[in-house]
This record gives structure tokens, C-alpha cells and sequence, in this order.
């Protein structure tokens, strides 16, 4: 597959792979990974068929997407020529294509327009607490402490999933509080602080993650923080339903309500300086062979890059080099992944690059 040669904001374009793990490569990684979707195909198919409860067939095509997909994951574990790197990303591209198979576009949606309402509703009181904090550097630490704690918030990821099934008051405060203290795994926080102390960026693109808390109480008060120093904002979301990723057409109705919510991003969302964009992809990674001419073109200005999730800031992308300042932000929800890296589970994320 070719990179788009207008995405230039890529260091090396013709050497770009956004996959960090080559599980060819690694047999530890692709027995543990293939074991690990083996087991959660299961989730996949109860979520299917709860999504259709009102379709008498859906049960009967749950179960023939379980079977289809198990039968292809067999299939590629077997096979070395399918995909040449063979990826967690192709895993989970694979689930939201054979999901589409069988009819299951969107299993996650009325999950996400409940998460997506009630988050709503918390978010003045998120930023009148922000706005509280008179000191930008502290105000700035609880900033990036929302947006991992927002980034817990996946329906997707085993470690996460049995917290919200069990905990329905699990929210930002409770997320906070449960993530890795710092020093993070990754902990460039430091640095990104003293940049924030110097002048503003020209035009910020964001690649987001989950739907309802995430979204709304992690990055909209980082978007809007940027926008309170002139920075232009564009927001990137998956244009088809991945997991419960908020979707470009989700976003805009999201950006749409929390206007009446917030006076700086109604403000800036009429003027065009907050902007919300289809990212182009076909799962929650975030492979950037696969951005077409007109997003390079929207977004090849950008001095900074902040790419937030597992799935795009640690699956693909975490080596990535850019030629703009990069900020990728993730909680690690996977506790095979966490100890493989040096960590636990819920350890954090935070890798800051300055050009």
C-alpha cells in the first residue's frame, strides 16, 4: 500500500508503517493476541445480536458472524501471506468488516448516544472545575489527566469493560483516580507543560477516540483550551462505526449540543476555527496510507498532532516521526501489553515530540 504522497507531514513517507508490533515477527505477541480476539469475538456477538433485539434474526447472524470471523482468524494464523506485516490492527479491522458481513453496522450506537447525552450534561461543570484552577500549569496537568481518564472509557478493551458493566457511577473522577500516578510509562508531560508555556500553535489536529465521556470531558476541554489561545482545531473521527469510536457524523451532532453548552466552542465552531473531520479509515486504528488527498489537504498546515487511544497511539503509530510537534496520549488496558512494555495495567501514555 502507497502513502499518499500529500501527506506530508509524515518524516519518513515512504517508510512509513503504522504498526508497532509485526506479529509475523513475534510469537509471543501473535499467540497472545489470536487467543485474546479468539475470546473476544464472544463480547462481539452478544453485542450484535443485543444491538438487533428487535430483529427475530439476529441471534441466528450473530452466531454466523462468530463463526466466520473465528474461521478467518484461524485462517490467518495459519497463513504468513495474507498480510505482510500481520498487525493487531488487520484484527480489528477484520471484526468491523465481517460485523458489516453480516449485518452489524453499528452495534455500539445506542450505547453511544446514552453515553453521549449524559456526558453532555457534565460538561459545563467539567470546565467551570478547569476554570477554577487560576495557576495554567496546573490547569493543564488536569487538562491531559481528562483526556487519558476519558480514554478508559472503551467498551473494547476486557480490563475497562467489566468496571462499567459492574460500576454504573464510574466516571471521570473515579477514572482518574484509577489510572497510573506518575511517573507515567511513558511521561513526557514535563516537556509538553514548558511548551504550552510558550507561544501558541497556529492549527491543531486531533485524532479522537471513544464516544461519551471520552470525548466530551476528555478532549473537548483540551480542544477548548487551544482555542482560548487562537488555535485553530481540527477534530478527526472515524467516518464508519469501529467499537464504540465516535463516529464524524456522532461528532458533529456531539459539537452541535455542547455549543449551547459552551460559549467558546459554539463561538469557534460558527467561525470555522474548530472544524470536524472524516479521518478515512476502516477500524480504530489509524493508518495514515489511507488519508485521502482532501484531509492531507485540510489538515498539512498542523504544527501539532495529538493522536489519543491504544488503537491509534500505541497499536499504530507509537514510533511514528512527524515533521510537526506530535503529542499521543493512551491508557493501556491490557495488562499483557502493560507487563510487555515495562508497566501495569492502566498505565499512561504520554509521549510529547517537539520537532
Amino acid at each position: 500500500m502507497s502513502v499518499h504522497k500529500r501527506f506530508y507531514l509524515l518524516k519518513d513517507i515512504d517508510g512509513y508503517s503504522p504498526d508497532t508490533l509485526d506479529l509475523h515477527q513475534d510469537k509471543e505477541a501473535k499467540e497472545y493476541w489470536f487467543n485474546c480476539f479468539y475470546k473476544l469475538v464472544l463480547k462481539f456477538e452478544q453485542q450484535a445480536a443485543k444491538s438487533q433485539n428487535f430483529d427475530p434474526t439476529a441471534v441466528e447472524r450473530a452466531a454466523k458472524f462468530r463463526e466466520h470471523y473465528l474461521a478467518k482468524l484461524e485462517q490467518l494464523k495459519q497463513d504468513d501471506c495474507s498480510f505482510r506485516p500481520l498487525s493487531i490492527r488487520n484484527l480489528l479491522e477484520l471484526n468491523e468488516s465481517t460485523l458489516r458481513m453480516f449485518g452489524f453496522d453499528d452495534p455500539w450506537k445506542e450505547q453511544k448516544l446514552i453515553e453521549n447525552s449524559g456526558s453532555i450534561k457534565k460538561l459545563n461543570a467539567r470546565l467551570h472545575h478547569l476554570d477554577q484552577l487560576e495557576n495554567s500549569t496546573v490547569k493543564w496537568i488536569e487538562i491531559v489527566k481528562g483526556v487519558l481518564a476519558g480514554n478508559m472509557f472503551d467498551w473494547g478493551a476486557q480490563a475497562v469493560s467489566q468496571i462499567l458493566e459492574s460500576d454504573a457511577n464510574f466516571g471521570l473522577k473515579e477514572a482518574i483516580d484509577r489510572i497510573q500516578k506518575r511517573p507515567w510509562l511513558i511521561d513526557c508531560l514535563d516537556q509538553w507543560l514548558e511548551r504550552m508555556q510558550g507561544t501558541a500553535h497556529r492549527c491543531a489536529t486531533i485524532f479522537t477516540d471513544n464516544s461519551g465521556i471520552d470525548i466530551v470531558l476528555g478532549i473537548l476541554p483540551l480542544v477548548r483550551e487551544l482555542l482560548l489561545r487562537q488555535t485553530k482545531v481540527l477534530l478527526c473521527a472515524n467516518n464508519n462505526p469501529a467499537l464504540n469510536d465516535i463516529t464524524y457524523e456522532e461528532l458533529r451532532e456531539v459539537i452541535k449540543q455542547c455549543c449551547t453548552e459552551c460559549d467558546v466552542i459554539k463561538y469557534a465552531f460558527h467561525i470555522g476555527m474548530l472544524k470536524i473531520l472524516g479521518n478515512d479509515q476502516n477500524g480504530p486504528c489509524l493508518d495514515f496510507r489511507l488519508i485521502t488527498p482532501d484531509l492531507c489537504n485540510e489538515i498539512v498546515k498542523s504544527d501539532l498532532v495529538i493522536i489519543v487511544g491504544m488503537a491509534r497511539a500505541l497499536h499504530t503509530n507509537l514510533n511514528t516521526k512527524f515533521t510537526c510537534e506530535t503529542l499521543k496520549l493512551a491508557v493501556i488496558k491490557n495488562e499483557w501489553l502493560a507487563k510487555r512494555l515495562g508497566g501495569e495495567t492502566f498505565s499512561v501514555i504520554c509521549k510529547y515530540e517537539n520537532i
